[in-house]
């Protein structure tokens, strides 16, 4: 990802996700994030809509947004891809940092619904 599009997500809270249904209609849905080795990572529960639309789908668009996810910035395109596991390990680690006790009661939240599955976003 290069370095200037990444500027307008180095200090935002979240990022609206665009993902996309297999009859193409384009799903938003604002997520907590975190940026690694110019890589922004999610981890959310297997089970969720993200998740599915992701396995047909891996083209996203990405923008900076509040809590209820209106756009900060401006969208960019990017591809998903699904994290190995250690950098599904680092990025856990570096949520549970960036968003403190927050994160660590959603961690419990989420486990409750299995393991949290991370996919990183590359422009």
């Amino acid at each position: 990802m290069s370095s200037d599009k990444l500027g307008q997500f180095r200090n935002a809270k979240c990022i609206n996700l665009e993902t996309y249904r297999k009859n193409g209609q384009a799903v938003q849905t604002p997520v907590w994030y975190v940026i690694d080795n110019d890589v922004i990572y999610v981890a959310t529960p297997a089970t969720t809509g993200k998740i599915k639309r992701l396995t047909v789908n891996k083209h996203v668009r990405i923008v900076p947004c509040n809590f209820r996810g209106d756009p900060k910035g401006d969208w960019i395109e990017a591809t998903a891809y699904f994290a190995n596991k250690s950098e599904s390990e680092k990025a856990i680690a570096l949520r549970k940092k960036k968003y403190g006790l927050m994160a660590r009661l959603i961690q419990i939240a989420v486990y409750k619904k299995g393991t949290p599955v991370v996919f990183g976003i590359k422009i």
